[in-house]
């Protein structure tokens, strides 16, 4: 049923955009665009704008990241596969989804969330689907993070961490991942977003 109301929430939306009369949304003109920084984890882009009425902004940023991947992962006897681990910018241990980065050598975005889960937490198989795609901001971010759900995952093979990562692994229930969300601790926008939209489509009615 919730599957339902969100099929039909989407069509009413798009019935709705396609009956819009208004004057279409502009891009902006890029005046002038150079480096400030140019690293494998911070490359970022200075530029002067300018917005279709004729203003303009002359220090305008731009981050651009490769894409990430995050990954609801849940076992063959129905724990959801979580990570813990101590965020320095934030100064707290974070409840988080397996997530990582699409590497060059990956084929696909899948392939990366596949091998990010094998590497982190040892798990892989199971049966995987695309959940949603997000921005991180839009505004300032040039990357996209793909969200999967993996079902039936189990242990394949040892962790493969590396150097500076220092992860836990816990596996969590349906209640207690509603619990987690529920009192705000799962503090990473780009994780919470899929399981809450997990809980929308599937969490009622797996939970009875």
């Amino acid at each position: 049923m919730p599957l339902f109301f969100c099929i039909f929430a989407q069509v009413s939306f798009v019935l709705k955009i396609m009956s819009m009369e208004e004057e279409p949304i502009k891009p902006w003109r890029v005046l002038s665009s150079r480096y400030i920084a140019e690293q494998p984890w911070f490359t970022v882009r200075h530029e002067h704008v300018q917005l279709p009425n004729g203003s303009e902004i002359p220090d305008y940023y731009v981050f651009e990241y490769p894409d990430w991947i995050n990954v609801i992962a849940i076992t063959t006897e129905g724990k959801f596969v979580f990570e813990r681990q101590y965020r320095h910018a934030a100064g707290l241990v974070s409840y988080e989804l397996c997530a990582g980065v699409c590497e060059p050598d990956d084929a696909s975005p899948l392939d990366s969330a596949r091998r990010e889960l094998l590497e982190e937490t040892g798990y892989g198989n199971g049966e995987w689907e695309e959940l949603m795609i997000l921005s991180p901001n839009p505004g300032t971010h040039t990357n996209l993070t793909y969200c999967y759900l993996a079902r039936n995952v189990e242990p394949v093979a040892p962790r493969h961490l590396e150097t500076t990562e220092d992860i836990a692994v816990e596996l969590l229930s349906l209640d207690e991942v509603r619990a987690l969300l529920d009192c705000n601790g799962v503090l990473q926008a780009l994780h919470a977003a899929p399981l809450w939209k997990y809980m929308a489509l599937y969490g009622m009615r797996e939970g009875k």
